[in-house]
């Protein structure tokens, strides 16, 4: 397993459809006229910058062997139902320790016209294979 800290990953451009902000919204308990809910961040942001990680076979992240531990959201200002944005990943840091490894994953977020929309910062944790330990000399 190679550290990847600092790996950038190509731009994504995703359209927030109004139906689907309108499914979102409806599912979370929001009312869909209050426009796109701050947690549909995780499906513009996130939700399309993750994949590429995970599949890349350098960055060696075993989803079976994945916790989620830690997510947050800042906003500039929230996009519109209708609005093209784009949204660029990153390994903020990589360490491992105690058999654990600790990744880092941010994503920012802008119009179409490169104007800040948001960062994501996300924490995966991913159990590392632990190798008995040797038995004491005799």
């Amino acid at each position: 397993m190679a550290a990847v800290a600092g790996r950038t990953y190509p731009a994504v451009r995703f359209e927030i459809e109004p139906d689907v902000v309108e499914a979102f919204a409806t599912a979370i308990g929001a009312d869909p006229a209050d426009g796109v809910p701050p947690t549909f961040a995780a499906v513009y942001s996130l939700g399309v910058t993750v994949p590429q990680l995970l599949g890349d076979d350098e960055a060696a992240v075993n989803f079976a062997k994945l916790l989620h531990a830690e997510q947050e959201f800042e906003w500039q200002r929230h996009p519109e139902a209708g609005e093209t944005v784009i949204s660029r990943g990153r390994v903020a840091s990589d360490t491992s320790r105690r058999g654990m490894r600790f990744v880092s994953f941010e994503t920012d977020t802008t119009d179409e016209r490169g104007a800040p929309l948001s960062r994501s910062r996300a924490l995966f944790v991913i159990r590392e294979e632990v190798r008995p330990a040797r038995p004491p000399a005799s």
